[in-house]
């Protein structure tokens, strides 16, 4: 009897033949619907892994390892109800700028109007927004500020906030053996991956639970209590150096170690830890699930938590055997992305090798999460080419439109193009019924933004075409507008009213950029978008071009916030720029810095966030905190954190 994904998982019955061996340049599979199913038993799964994996492994292993690489999370952008939405607004603070409303995402500050929670440097502050004071600080573990601190993030909930760390990867191989060394093929005892920190915030900050599990972390979604975290993990074995060695018998000595290896190996191992005690475990077999292609070196798994429970507990774990790199989440389902360019590109960009269309694949896991226990696995699906970030991805009216780049973006004949595909969603399957083909010829995209059923898609080489897409009968999908000025947006926020706000770059008339830009565009006709404003910071960059984390637009005062570095005196200058949108376009209400102290008074901070509370601008460097008046720009308060 075939085992079940997880209890309650529906998933087909049959497939449990062995698949081909998967060559080096796996294919992926055909553009459309395709299924996952769970292996018969634990040494079905550990033979059918070990048979994939042996024909992926080189010389050099696992080479190009996925779980090697790293993502800046996010690489996120927002919806119409993000920083500053209807449902924030209306009780007169901000929350994070969130792709869905009521899908929120992990960052560095939240707050609830009553209070303001940051975690900086492996410390965890609690700021008090209507006294202007600092009332909690946690050291969340000593040391932290010197190694790995920085990519903390958290998630808040009533009295409970979870911070999640990303504290190695796992899959990493050793150093080489020194010449003349022993081969060691084992890989560290200890569990190297994400750990997870529940923090009681009901009086002083104390910490009553904790969680971690092998892997890398990809990213997180919350919905009201629950918090589903993604991990991606590779097997733990180690493929030493040989140096007097072919790569053909390298590669035979690294399938030997395949062959050796257990499912202890792969499967990711968990410890939680509460009320002093620890329980560990390892994800089962059962929990485990495959598509049907596959190579075998690495696993994407799906943890779920309640942070109004007393401990963390297990996870309740669900694996999927694949890679994955881009999440993005509605509330009610949970969609994890695998593009398959990491496998191939590097080697064909050293050749200046066009990449093989069948090279560029997608690959969408669909699972349900709108219960409160373990997310079901619902559908899969692959559409041709690569996403930029998890706004290339929106579920509106039953379908999921996803927005890809194909093709060589190089060189100096580029061939890439890109596309919007729709994809019908029914609760059984993810069906293709649309696309919309041939946009930005040899360039590639930089921004995406669904709202509602019209699509906006920037791409760039040179100049930057903004293209309005009617999505509003899935199966008849079609470009209803361009718009091609210099530079780019990279990010792209809907400002209501038929307009929408995009972050990024000018640049010149021969695409070399030239500083950050803010566009103000009006949409309401959506077959003539057009650039009614537009502010130019020479030699700027902000944080918000890439992490829409950083971006705020406070409606109710029509402010928009970013950070910005500035290079105009050779040396970089870190201030927040807060502007006003108005019918006729930008003015510029202030900036706020943050200086380091009276022995570095030219010395600024790197702000990093901005947030409203009741009518005041909070500003989030490493140095500290600013209070600042929204009427009148004046500086309120500061409680430094450094």
């Amino acid at each position: 009897m075939g085992l079940a994904l997880v209890a309650g998982l529906a998933l087909v019955t049959g497939c449990t033949a062995e698949p081909a061996p998967v060559p080096q340049r796996d294919r992926g599979v055909p553009a459309g619907g395709f299924q996952l199913v769970a292996f018969d038993s634990c040494p079905e799964a550990l033979r059918q892994l070990k048979t994939a994996a042996k024909a992926y492994v080189g010389p050099w292993g696992f080479e190009p390892n996925g779980d090697m690489r790293t993502f800046g999370r996010a690489e996120r952008a927002a919806a119409p109800a993000a920083a500053g939405s209807a449902d924030t607004a209306s009780k007169g603070y901000s929350g994070t700028n969130t792709h869905e409303a009521g899908a929120d995402e992990p960052d560095l500050v939240k707050t609830d109007g009553k209070r303001i929670v940051t975690v900086n440097r492996g410390k965890l502050y609690v700021v008090d927004p209507a006294t202007r004071r600092l009332t909690g600080e946690l050291d969340l573990a000593p040391g932290a500020d010197e190694f790995g601190g920085a990519e903390d993030a958290l998630l808040l909930q009533g009295d409970r906030a979870l911070v999640l760390r990303r504290n190695g990867w796992a899959g990493m191989t050793k150093p080489a053996v020194p010449r003349g060394g022993a081969a060691d093929t084992r890989m560290p005892d200890g569990i190297v991956g994400p750990q997870l920190i529940m923090v009681d915030l009901s009086g002083a900050p104390k910490i009553v639970g904790e969680y971690r599990i092998d892997g890398s972390l990809v990213d997180a979604r919350q919905v009201g209590a629950t918090v589903r975290v993604v991990v991606r993990s590779a097997p733990r074995l180690n493929f030493p150096y040989r140096e007097r060695a072919t790569d053909e018998q390298r590669t035979t000595a690294n399938r030997a170690i395949i062959d050796n290896a257990t499912a202890d190996d792969w499967l990711p191992r968990y410890e939680s830890t509460s009320g002093g005690r620890t329980s560990t475990g390892r994800v089962g077999c059962e929990r485990v699930s495959r598509p049907a292609a596959y190579s075998g070196t690495s696993l994407v798994t799906v943890l779920s938590f309640d942070l109004g429970a007393a401990t963390l507990g297990a996870g309740d774990p669900v694996t999927v055997i694949a890679d994955g790199d881009t999440v993005y989440s509605n509330g009610p389902r949970l969609y994890v992305a695998n593009d398959q360019r990491w496998r191939v590109l590097p080697m064909l960009t050293a050749r200046n090798i066009a990449p093989d269309p069948r090279d560029e694949t997608t690959e969408i896991y669909q699972f349900d999460t709108s219960g409160a226990g373990a997310p079901r696995y619902v559908a899969s699906a692959s559409v041709p080419g690569w996403l930029i970030n998890q706004y290339a991805m929106s579920e509106w009216d039953g379908h999921l439109r996803v927005a890809t780049t194909s093709g060589r973006t190089w060189g100096d004949r580029p061939n890439s193009t890109s596309s919007v595909y729709v994809l019908r969603t029914d609760g059984t399957a993810l069906t293709q019924v649309g696309r919309v083909t041939g946009l930005g010829k040899g360039e590639r995209i930089y921004a995406v933004r669904f709202v509602d059923g019209t699509g906006y898609v920037v791409t760039f080489r040179q100049t930057d075409p903004l293209y309005t897409v009617d999505l509003r009968d899935p199966k008849a999908p079609k470009v209803s507008g361009e718009l091609k000025i210099n530079g780019y947006s990279a990010y792209l926020h809907p400002a209501g009213d038929g307009r929408l706000l995009g972050v990024g770059q000018e640049a010149s008339d021969q695409g070399r950029v030239q500083g950050t830009q803010l566009s103000l565009f009006d949409v309401a006709d959506p077959t003539r978008p057009t650039r009614i404003a537009q502010h130019h910071v020479k030699q700027g960059h902000s944080e918000a071009e890439f992490d829409p984390h950083a971006f705020l637009y406070w409606p109710a005062e029509r402010l928009v916030v970013v950070p910005l570095t500035v290079y105009d005196t050779g040396l970089p200058s870190n201030v927040a720029l807060a502007l006003r949108v108005g019918d006729g376009g930008f003015t510029e209400a202030g900036t706020v810095d943050h200086r380091l102290g009276t022995h570095r008074p030219d010395e600024l901070a790197m702000i990093r966030r901005s947030l409203v509370v009741d009518g005041v601008l909070w500003t989030v460097s490493d140095a500290g905190l600013k209070a600042t008046s929204l009427a009148t720009m004046k500086t309120l308060g500061w409680l430094p954190t450094a």
